[in-house]
């Protein structure tokens, strides 16, 4: 199954996803209310960028986590924050435990879990007035907007079946989170969306490494892999001088229990 694919290299996980915006991570502080007495659950923390600026605000935090070798890493990373713990599980079977969550939350992986099963086990892991939130990221149109029509190319010669042939990405005020799911949820209240966007600018190295953690490109067969990297690494340094500049739009979806 794809959603564990990315237990396969940890530590490149690591290094190459970037981090939460600051301004969504104090919103969500803010919304959950957080401190030293709360209770934080979150899902899916990869190695933990969202898990460890929550865990500076002191609540008690606990984080299930799929694969090990991730939650290893996360481990790590949470050394200095003696009331952090990760867990290593399966979200939709993991036991909840007796005490209710003041916040729990998914960031950039809620599209993996069962949709049968995610809001409403989340909804019943928290405290009625707790928050239950959700992060989406989506690679938006800006940043070198050439290079991004330009490499498209690569992917349609490597990776034909798979690639809309044209395919462009779409401008942020495009961009819409569909929250029917919590809106017709039992048990949660009106839901609130916050919306960042920012600029991050990789070397052909860094962006590599990004394209390595994705889990369409990991699954691709070693040779296809290796071409369709090697074409994008040359279209950044044989004609955009070796950086590019990519945006990401992150949506916070949060909503009340009651």
């Amino acid at each position: 199954m794809l959603r564990g694919i990315f237990d396969g290299d940890a530590e490149l996980y690591e290094r190459a996803r970037p981090r939460y915006p600051s301004g969504l991570v104090d919103a969500l502080v803010r919304q959950a209310d957080l401190g030293p007495g709360s209770r934080v659950l979150e899902v899916a923390p990869g190695t933990g960028q969202l898990t460890v600026p929550l865990a500076r605000t002191g609540s008690g935090l606990t984080a299930v986590e799929l694969g090990p070798a991730l939650a290893a890493v996360a481990r790590r990373n949470l050394a200095p924050y003696p009331r952090a713990r990760v867990e290593v599980g399966e979200f939709e079977t993991w036991p909840l435990p007796g005490e209710p969550y003041d916040l729990v939350v998914c960031a950039t992986a809620f599209h993996w879990l069962d949709p049968a099963v995610r809001v409403p086990k989340m909804r019943q892991a928290l405290r009625t007035g707790g928050t239950l939130a959700v992060v989406t990221t989506d690679h938006v149109a800006g940043g070198s907007e050439d290079f991004w029509v330009e490499v498209q190319g690569c992917y349609e010669w490597w990776d034909p079946d798979a690639t809309e042939p044209g395919l462009r990405l779409t401008p942020q005020d495009d961009v819409r989170a569909d929250t029917a799911e919590f809106d017709r949820a039992d048990g949660l209240g009106p839901v609130t969306v916050r919306r960042f966007a920012r600029d991050i600018t990789y070397t052909a190295d860094q962006y590599i490494d990004v394209l390595r953690t994705y889990s369409g490109h990991r699954a691709l067969d070693g040779q296809t892999r290796a071409g369709l990297l090697g074409c994008v690494r040359q279209l950044i340094d044989g004609t955009y001088g070796g950086v590019i500049t990519k945006r990401y739009l992150h949506e916070l979806i949060t909503a009340p229990a009651r």
